[in-house]
């Protein structure tokens, strides 16, 4: 499962962040200070940090320099006041990838999240295998034992969400909202559509499933 660090002082946004991530099937770490989230960003290798800019002592632009300066390449969601000037030259000069006003929505924060680490996981890992299936995250391409197979965009994003999610048992609703995103709302009938598709794709043998695997009661697990 993936690790999100929030860095926060102000107590009760940080246990509500918390308890969101978690709900959501992150890991949550977190601290009340920017030393602390620091020390946890070097040791603790989170996936991704959220930092509030205002922090006791070590501020949140301190520990954004500091970890870019360590060549720590973690990516970074900063969050600021309202009325606090938050530019795009700020963002590059201390590395961040994304920023959130407060007050925001769980919703919308949830949503810059998945978006952040699909983009910083597609950067990092180029060409992703399972079986006998080579999927080309730059080129957006997949073969199986050579042959080109051809997906939707719908089918590629579900199958990308699921490399990143390996071996966890992920809710309809969950993928509902990783893949088709909180904009759009299909039934969780349409999860179930594309896994089949997946399947008669995929699989050697869709009628005994070996990747694309339904978890009953909760949805489905992919093992590579």
């Amino acid at each position: 499962m993936q690790k999100i660090l929030v860095i926060d002082d102000d107590e009760s946004l940080r246990e509500t962040i918390g308890v969101m991530l978690e709900r959501e099937n992150f890991v949550p770490i977190l601290a009340a200070d920017g030393k602390t989230g620091f020390e946890k960003a070097l040791s603790l290798k989170p996936n991704l940090l959220l930092v509030d800019l205002r922090l006791p002592g070590m501020t949140g632009v301190e520990v954004c320099k500091q970890l870019r300066a360590d060549k720590i390449q973690t990516p970074i969601i900063v969050l600021s006041a309202i009325g606090e000037e938050v530019d795009k030259v700020l963002l590059l000069e201390i590395g961040a990838d994304d920023y959130l006003v407060k007050p925001f929505g769980t919703r919308e924060l949830l949503a810059r999240i998945r978006a952040v680490l699909r983009r910083t996981a597609s950067d990092t890992q180029k060409v992703i295998s399972f079986a006998e299936v080579q999927v080309d995250v730059e080129r957006r391409s997949i073969t199986q034992r050579g042959v080109d197979v051809k997906l939707t965009p719908a089918e590629y994003n579900l199958l990308l969400f699921f490399l990143h999610n390996a071996d966890r048992a992920l809710t309809r609703d969950v993928i509902l909202n990783s893949v088709w995103g909180y904009e759009s709302y299909p039934n969780t009938r349409t999860v179930d559509a594309h896994v089949v598709r997946l399947r008669q794709k995929l699989e050697p043998d869709p009628s005994l499933p070996r990747h694309f695997l339904t978890v009953h009661g909760v949805g489905y697990r992919f093992l590579p």
